[in-house]
């Protein structure tokens, strides 16, 4: 009996302790409490992330509210030669927002274990030396060509393209003899001449076609658009790393890019910007489209103290 009586009080206790913390939890965070069914409650954080919605709409989300992506599983280079099925990747570089702060560059040269010294994104000083031309800043990357000729002249398809559009290197197969780098005729390859300077926790890792680490001596190196993160959903370095947001990113098959906060109609923005793309009469059929620097942000001068390049 008396067994059945402590029981009995503890019960009782037990429900008064949890009936207590329901209403202090309703009582000091009414408002940013929502019920997300009937044994979990979510608090929200604050934080708003914006997303973009299946119509095609910027909605704004609570952080909290985010469900985590889980790990994918690797890729291995045979998928990675194959590309994501649906997709046709696309770029778009707005001129008019680029100070030169090489933001992209520093992120691009770090997720890839860049050594010293060697860029897959060029920033440069475009100017025509007339009176009459204001000159600007050009980043430039590799161009993702529909018609690529570093893939004609490879001699062991080392350099490919996948069916999502992306042209990839594959180390692995590199010999080093550098056809590729002669027929690009936007001199975006660079070679490793030396063993590059990579972290150990990099250097122990598989080698990647999509991620392009770790690099190897003896072969070419590129701007790969960063397929390992569009696999997850995410922006190239380039784009999230770039204050001004001159980079934008997507999907040519669904009309959209974006630059992270705010996202257009690829169709319309060529169109009502006058996009264009570099060297077109070659008939390489590049990826990455330009925005002409009109109507800028920032003055060419302000550029001028992060300019790094040989050209002055």
């Amino acid at each position: 009996m008396k067994q059945e009586n402590n029981s009995r009080r503890d019960f009782l206790l037990n429900g008064l302790l949890a009936a207590g913390v329901a209403v202090g939890v309703g009582c000091s965070s009414k408002k940013n409490v929502f019920e997300s069914g009937a044994d979990e409650t979510v608090i929200a954080s604050g934080k708003k992330v914006k997303l973009l919605s299946v119509d095609g709409e910027i909605i704004e989300v609570d952080e909290a509210f985010l469900k985590p992506v889980p790990a994918l599983p690797p890729v291995s280079n045979k998928e990675a030669r194959l590309g994501i099925a649906g997709k046709k990747f696309v770029m778009v570089i707005d001129l008019s927002r680029c100070k030169n702060l090489r933001k992209c560059q520093e992120a691009c040269n770090h997720m890839h274990s860049l050594s010293p010294g060697q860029n897959w994104i060029k920033v440069d000083s475009m100017d025509d030396d007339s009176a009459h031309t204001a000159p600007y800043w050009q980043p430039t990357t590799c161009m993702h060509c529909d018609e690529p000729p570093c893939v004609k002249v490879c001699p062991v398809d080392a350099t490919f393209k996948r069916q999502d559009g992306i042209v990839l290197i594959d180390s692995d197969r590199c010999i080093g003899c550098r056809f590729c780098m002669a027929a690009c005729p936007y001199s975006t390859r660079v070679f490793n001449w030396g063993t590059p300077q990579i972290p150990a926790e990099v250097a122990v890792q598989p080698y990647s076609c999509e991620t392009s680490v770790p690099q190897k001596k003896g072969t070419v190196g590129k701007c790969d658009f960063c397929p390992d993160m569009a696999r997850r959903g995410e922006l190239p370095h380039c784009v999230s790393a770039c204050p001004n947001g001159t980079f934008f990113y997507g999907d040519l098959n669904e009309d959209s890019v974006s630059n992270g906060s705010e996202t257009f109609r690829f169709s319309d923005l060529i169109k009502d910007k006058s996009g264009y793309r570099l060297m077109e009469d070659l008939g390489t059929k590049p990826s990455v489209y330009y925005l002409p620097p009109v109507n800028r942000n920032f003055p060419y001068e302000s550029g001028l103290e992060n300019d790094k390049s040989e050209k002055k």
